[in-house]
């Protein structure tokens, strides 16, 4: 079937376009064409003046759909998650654990591989060689030094569904980063209490990225810039933030795009209320444990790019880049990096207040 998406604003990851209509066909896309020149066999979808981005993307999510995955790692709950989270807007989802059991790990890792959904890129695992200094929300009990052989256990179970993992830098042997990234995983530095060359050596070693800037890291402080430092020094490291202004203040995110450009991308590290393992408390505006440590967002990654435009200045598209292009780039994904003719369809539609309104996923429409 072919479909053209018109009265609608495009973002492609590279330029704006208006007053042209989109093709579609059979979940591919085709190109633009002037409005005059749609076939007459196509199926014209108004769009009403919504925008239309390339599908969002969000590194690092717990749950969705009412469900926090760690607490429930199975097939109907990633369903039940994958599908809560498209209402949303986001058409592509790490599914991220916290440190946790082996036992939990695995199990989730069986239930990704053996369950594929379009929305579900893969497993993050946030944990659980990190830093116990800066480990935040996360479980002490399960928190550990990584040995090589429990790490290729891990990434021979998973046979490429772990994605990305985020590990302390200093608590790592070389070896053990290698062998992630000879494994395909994307490493991030975080809840880490690396110095500046610890976190700078790290990055020398391979490590891509750094897990949700600022929050449950070194701080950047003038006689040891720690890892935010080394991130903002590197040339090649990425980072992810959380745009809800509580996790880290609009004036740091300013800062820090200044300061990074297109290595800064958006997260959610949203959750939902539970209470399994970790018991997440929903408040006004945020998550916590019952002691009152944040514990994880309440936005979707909509109302973080809402939050970038209004709170921060940072121009629509652009922020639209921090939520699919760059995300995409660091994970490798080129065809997920914009609206590009002869990829399957990957969109988020939302309409002037930040509402999604329809998503295409790996060609599917949703309309919500």
């Amino acid at each position: 079937m072919l479909i053209a998406l018109v009265n609608a604003v495009f973002f492609t990851g590279k330029a704006e376009i208006t007053g042209k209509a989109l093709l579609i066909e059979d979940g591919i896309i085709k190109g633009w064409t002037p409005a005059v020149s749609i076939p007459e066999e196509a199926r014209i979808i108004d769009q009403q003046g919504c925008n239309i981005s390339p599908g969002l993307l969000d590194l690092q999510i717990y749950g969705g759909g009412g469900l926090l995955f760690a607490d429930d790692p199975s097939a109907v709950a990633l369903n039940t998650i994958a599908d809560g989270l498209v209402r949303t807007g986001t058409t592509g989802f790490l599914i991220t654990l916290a440190t946790n059991s082996l036992e939990v790990f695995e199990k989730a890792i069986d239930v990704v591989r053996d369950n594929p959904h379009p929305a579900v890129l893969g497993l993050h695992l946030e944990g659980p060689y990190i830093n116990p200094v800066k480990r935040g929300a996360h479980i002490t009990q399960y928190i550990k030094k990584p040995e090589r052989k429990e790490v290729e256990v891990l990434l021979q179970r998973a046979k490429g569904v772990i994605k990305m993992m985020t590990v302390a830098p200093e608590m790592c042997d070389p070896e053990i980063i290698r062998l992630l990234l000879d494994h395909g995983v994307v490493v991030s530095a975080g809840h880490s209490n690396a110095t500046f060359e610890e976190a700078a050596k790290g990055f020398a070693l391979g490590i891509q990225t750094s897990t949700h800037l600022f929050n449950a890291m070194s701080p950047l402080h003038h006689r040891d810039t720690g890892l935010p430092g080394a991130v903002y020094q590197s040339a090649t490291a990425c980072a992810s933030i959380i745009p809800d202004g509580i996790h880290v203040d609009f004036e740091a995110l300013d800062i820090s795009k200044k300061m990074m450009g297109e290595r800064l991308f958006l997260i959610t590290d949203a959750v939902e209320a539970s209470n399994g393992a970790y018991t997440h408390i929903k408040q006004k505006d945020r998550y916590t444990l019952p002691d009152g440590t944040l514990s994880g967002s309440a936005i979707t990654l909509l109302q973080g790019i809402r939050n970038c435009v209004e709170k921060v200045g940072i121009p629509l598209p652009e922020a639209l880049r921090m939520a699919s292009t760059y995300p995409a780039r660091l994970m490798g994904m080129p065809q997920r990096e914009g609206i590009t003719p002869g990829q399957k369809a990957n969109l988020t539609v939302f309409d002037r207040e930040f509402r999604p309104v329809m998503v295409y996923v790996e060609g599917t429409s949703y309309t919500i």
